[in-house]
């Protein structure tokens, strides 16, 4: 064990900091170190490549990988293999890891697995064929073999699969020293950890104790006495938006995972939940615009493949918006200035309804929108919408008249207006709460229901309108 006390004139050594030239303000890899970097490999000088790369933090050393064009990825990694530990690959894109991992044999991606925490080596592993899983699996230590195949049988972003295995838990029958003693004693313990669990004689967590709780309580004392028993239990089911709005909601830094039993099965840290607020939160604003996952590094067949579909729907739903143009073309025929004026209408009600999808969606994410507050919300949205319809309508109108001196055609095009920004007021509210009661994710459907209600709502009622005021007649 080292010795951390610095006598006064004592330095830290700093050799392997990052020197202050390979970052840029925002903490990013300068293009010029990234292609000093690629340079060196290019041209066989691996010593060199090292020397650059081997005071980077692991994150950078990812973020190195990321940045690197695809083809030139596998030389980059030959170059400085011995740097790519289980903390990097941890760290990095799963597209860019997944390329990486299939360039090792099963040995070498096991002794990775057997560096990192058990949700760490878990995410390196479960995106891997069936066939190459059971590969790595067999060469892995019988404990961590177990720990991880008991992790993958969980489903997929469940707490199961987030949670580390690797834990302090002690029984409640033990004083603070004892305690103490456990943990200088015992050499297999984790070296991260902000708490310590207690335990009942099956295993379920009835308390935990933080660890400055413990520096600071006399050794006499019993742990009974000083944990803390009120304590959020996340189920090993649970998925991990829920976990991570835990987290948020209790100001978690850490916490037991239980199985069905209630017996203490591991825990989830902070650190983890950072991440995966992260990619929720991307997933849902790119889901709202059917782009997929968005991830530059995706391979370019999966995005073409999931952008186009969710653009062929998009396709359908225009059509059907079309037909009901076609339903007034006639009128169209006879006063031309409908068909300039008519996306005016349909697209500001389609820029509302976002705003209003936009919010609720968030909503409904973070836990804000539930059914307590639903009719509340809807009312809230209406108001908005006829605040912003009116104020549209009125803009709309008098611009209109300006333009063109029709005031008929000013009334009806600011009625329209009012009317598909009430529509898309409803529709943003209704469309995603719906979708959410049916357990189907309102981030990726929600937006197509919602532009097809404006978009022919907005046609009919201008349209419509038009027809009944008799313009062009």
């Amino acid at each position: 064990m080292v010795d951390s006390e610095l006598a006064p004139d004592d330095t830290i050594d700093t050799e392997n900091e990052l020197p202050e030239n390979e970052l840029d303000e925002d903490d990013h890899l300068r293009p010029e170190f990234i292609r000093a970097v690629l340079d060196a490999v290019a041209a066989g000088n691996d010593e060199e490549a090292r020397a650059l790369v081997g005071p980077l933090h692991p994150a950078d050393i990812a973020d190195l990988f990321e940045l690197t064009p695809q083809p030139d990825r596998a030389a980059l990694a030959r170059a400085v293999a011995e740097l790519l530990d289980g903390d990097v690959f941890a760290e990095m894109n799963d597209y860019v890891r997944e390329d990486l991992i299939d360039a090792l044999s099963p040995t070498e991606v096991a002794d990775l697995a057997a560096e990192l925490d058990t949700d760490d080596a878990v995410a390196i592993i479960e995106d891997m064929d069936e066939d190459e899983q059971r590969a790595v699996l067999r060469a892995l230590d019988p404990d961590d073999r177990a720990a991880i195949e008991e992790a993958l049988s969980y489903p997929e972003e469940s707490a199961g699969r987030l949670m580390q295995r690797e834990l302090i838990a002690v029984p409640e029958h033990w004083t603070v020293g004892d305690v103490m003693a456990y943990l200088r004693g015992a050499q297999e313990l984790t070296t991260d950890f902000w708490e310590v669990f207690v335990v009942d004689p099956q295993h379920k967590p009835v308390g935990t104790c933080a660890l400055s709780w413990i520096l600071r309580t006399p050794e006499w004392v019993s742990v009974a006495d000083v944990m803390q028993r009120e304590q959020t239990l996340i189920p090993v089911d649970m998925d991990q938006e829920e976990v991570a709005l835990r987290f948020q909601k209790y100001a978690l830094i850490s916490a037991a995972v239980v199985d069905g039993a209630g017996r203490l099965v591991g825990m989830i840290t902070v650190d983890d939940i950072v991440h995966i607020i992260q990619q929720e939160a991307g997933e849902d604003v790119l889901r709202l615009s059917g782009a997929g996952e968005g991830d530059i590094n995706e391979p370019i067949r999966f995005t073409v493949r999931t952008r186009l579909t969710w653009l062929v729907v998009n396709l359908g739903t225009a059509m059907f918006a079309a037909s009901v143009v076609g339903l007034f073309q006639d009128t169209i025929a006879r006063f031309a200035l409908l068909a300039v004026l008519m996306p005016i209408v349909s697209g500001m009600g389609g820029n509302a309804g976002t705003q209003t999808l936009a919010v609720v969606v968030r909503a409904l994410a973070t836990n804000q929108l539930t059914s307590s507050n639903t009719v509340r919300m809807i009312v809230r949205e209406f108001r908005i919408a006829a605040a912003n319809g009116l104020s549209l309508g009125l803009l709309i109108g008098v611009g209109t008249f300006v333009v063109f001196g029709n005031r008929d055609l000013s009334l009806v095009i600011a009625l329209a207006m009012v009317i598909n920004n009430l529509v898309a007021g409803l529709a943003g509210v209704i469309v995603p709460v719906t979708l959410d009661r049916f357990r189907i994710d309102p981030a990726v459907s929600s937006a197509v229901f919602v532009t097809t209600m404006t978009d022919t709502m907005g046609f009919f009622a201008f349209l419509g309108l038009a027809s009944l005021w008799g313009l062009g007649a």
